[in-house]
């Protein structure tokens, strides 16, 4: 296919963390405000004069001082984003609004506070870090609103002189919702035979919109929506089979890239920093505070491991199982980063119940922050992928046989 004009645009804005948009939108005197997890809404960090930043670690090295801090066996994301920290990659944040959601990133920005990283300086720099509901019902959006008006949005006001009020908070989220419908419809050519875009181009998009101010990359995700409507595919289909990609944090497109170099056409990211979920509209009325109908949609939409009561684990079988029959994919690859605790046990039960109550044949691996020079991985994704071939071709020789 013919590369996308923005590809190389977007891909270096992922190069680092304080990329060319976000000093720009800094320069302009706007407030960054860093996040990591989707149970911190991202609209709230996006009212007037503000703009979010979930953070990451491109080009990680060594994390042997984030190690001493931390320890070996805390995944290696919240280890990378304490070495980054240290090394002062996000000095130009005005905040961090972090969750108590896992023990691994509670000590990562434990460990940033104790050691001043981020606020030297800075009078009105604050870390905020909000309790995380179990469910969906009603008293955990009750709970959940409470947690954020006084952690996130207070603090805003009360530092920052942000404007929090019922007409910002709407306005914030019609620009979310804009976002959402651009990537929401690129997305869907993904459905196609053969799509016109690849699972590594969508993610380079995706991860674009969560890490950099988004008035300054709607323009060119409007033109890029309009490129690939005309964009034709390669006659001769570069892929074997499709899959659905499942798991824990995935803010590396060289992951995404192995598995498409090997084989596996990614058309849905049900993963953190993928637009399932993430990138669907929050959908308002007029009864409701905002902010109530805000934590509701959060709330509804996660597909954390986290959620444990039994209709949350449940919707996450079906949600995935749906995604397959949506966008045609032949199986599911379940990753997981090392060592986080939560999907250790999601990935573990979900791919046995995927593969042998649903039967769609799942592939389960575990993988390091940044895996792209993981032998072992690629020879996994291979074999997999042969695996599904043959189990195809059995199935249309069975149904031959069955016509004749």
């Amino acid at each position: 296919m013919k590369d996308l004009k923005h590809l190389i645009y977007f891909e270096k804005l992922l190069e680092d963390a304080n990329n060319d948009l976000v000093r720009q939108a800094k320069a302009e005197g706007k407030l960054a405000l860093g996040y990591t997890c989707f149970h911190m809404p991202e609209v709230l960090l996006n009212l007037p004069n503000c703009f979010s930043v979930r953070l990451r670690a491109p080009n990680t090295g060594s994390m042997e001082v984030a190690t001493y801090y931390m320890c070996n066996g805390s995944c290696e994301y919240s280890r990378a984003l304490l070495e980054r920290a240290m090394e002062g990659n996000y000095k130009f944040l005005d905040a961090i609004c972090g969750v108590d959601l896992c023990e691994a990133m509670n000590r990562c920005m434990e460990n940033m506070e104790l050691l001043h990283i981020q606020d030297e300086n800075k009078d009105k720099f604050f870390y905020t870090n909000t309790d995380v509901a179990y469910s969906d019902d009603e008293d955990s959006v009750v709970h959940t609103v409470e947690q954020l008006q006084r952690k996130v949005l207070n603090k805003l006001h009360e530092n920052y002189g942000v404007d929090i009020s019922e007409a910002a908070l709407r306005k914030a989220v019609a620009e979310h919702n804009e976002i959402c419908r651009l990537i929401t419809e690129i997305g869907e050519f993904r459905k196609l035979e053969n799509p016109p875009i690849t699972g590594y181009e969508f993610h380079v998009l995706t991860l674009a919109t969560y890490t950099c101010p988004k008035y300054l990359i709607i323009d060119k995700l409007r033109e890029t929506l309009e490129e690939i409507k005309t964009r034709v595919p390669d006659e001769k289909k570069k892929y074997r089979i499709k899959v659905v990609v499942v798991g824990s944090e995935i803010d590396d497109p060289d992951l995404i890239k192995l598995m498409e170099e090997n084989g596996a056409l990614v058309v849905a990211d049900r993963f953190c920093y993928g637009s399932f979920p993430g990138r669907q509209e929050i959908i308002l009325n007029d009864e409701e505070p905002v902010l109530k109908q805000i934590c509701r949609h959060y709330l509804q939409h996660t597909e954390c491991p986290r959620h444990c009561a039994p209709h949350r684990v449940q919707h996450r079988y079906d949600f995935v199982n749906q995604l397959v029959k949506d966008f045609h994919a032949d199986g599911i690859i379940y990753e997981q980063m090392k060592f986080c605790t939560y999907w250790s046990y999601e990935r573990t039960l979900a791919s046995y119940i995927m593969s042998n109550e649903y039967k769609i044949p799942t592939l389960s691996i575990d993988r390091p922050y940044r895996a792209r020079s993981s032998g072992q991985l690629r020879t996994r994704i291979q074999a997999f992928v042969e695996n599904v071939e043959i189990k195809k071709i059995k199935a249309k020789r069975e149904q031959n046989s069955e016509e004749k």
